[in-house]
């Protein structure tokens, strides 16, 4: 699984599905370039935090995607993690729950 750096792979994937859930909004576009590879991406605006806490939730963030996409994401996809204030303080377990749905919502 591959990281998204550019800015016009977080402004495409802006394009493709979203699944807003209360700690975080997924999005996920297709590149049908062929390579199977997932690419994942994490954004964390200011309006949440210092640097500190933003830190904190893209730290979860990683974690949800490392446990989650290898099985549920889309194949030749790319996946970018919007964080939302409720991820600081919502439990891991729900976390897990909300993304597990949000990957199912969007691979429909």
């Amino acid at each position: 699984m591959a990281t998204l750096t550019r800015r016009a792979d977080f402004l495409a994937a802006n394009s493709g599905r979203r699944a807003p859930m209360p700690g975080f909004v997924l999005l996920m576009r297709p590149r049908d370039d062929g390579d199977p590879m997932m690419r994942i991406g994490y954004t964390v605006t200011k309006k949440i935090g210092n640097a500190v806490i933003r830190n904190r939730l893209k730290r979860r963030l990683r974690a949800l995607a490392r446990a989650a996409l290898p099985e549920s994401g889309v194949r030749g996809a790319d996946h970018v993690l919007i964080g939302r204030g409720d991820g600081l303080t919502r439990d891991f377990a729900q976390l897990q729950a909300d993304l597990g749905k949000a990957l199912a919502k969007v691979a429909r």
